[in-house]
């Protein structure tokens, strides 16, 4: 299943909640509506900087990652970042593609 990475902020009302909820109620939260999605949480770690949550997830495909994406953004609560992540065997295929193209100002 594809893996994504999820970079949260929160508003000040987001901490309001998360002050209210606990890490661990955030947590629970966000398991929850993985699983509903058909995904899973594999890591969720809060950090220090722009970003205040990130989160490594398991979701069937990008409809499914853009869904989770827009309804967490409709609540105001936080600010949110996703990015699919690629497998070192995928970035092998990758690298093994040939693309026609040619840089700016090359010949």
């Amino acid at each position: 299943m594809p893996k994504y990475m999820v970079q949260a902020s929160y508003t000040a009302a987001g901490v309001q909640g998360l002050l209210r909820d606990s890490a661990t109620g955030r947590k629970k939260a966000i398991e929850t509506a993985l699983t509903a999605l058909g995904g899973a949480l594999e890591s969720i770690y809060y950090c220090f900087g722009d970003d205040d949550v990130v989160i490594v997830a398991d979701l069937p495909d990008n409809i499914t990652a853009a869904s989770l994406a827009i309804n967490v953004a409709a609540t105001g609560l936080v600010r949110i970042r996703t990015t699919p992540l690629l497998t070192i065997e995928e970035v092998d295929k990758a690298l093994g593609g040939k693309v026609a193209y040619k840089g700016p100002g090359t010949a």
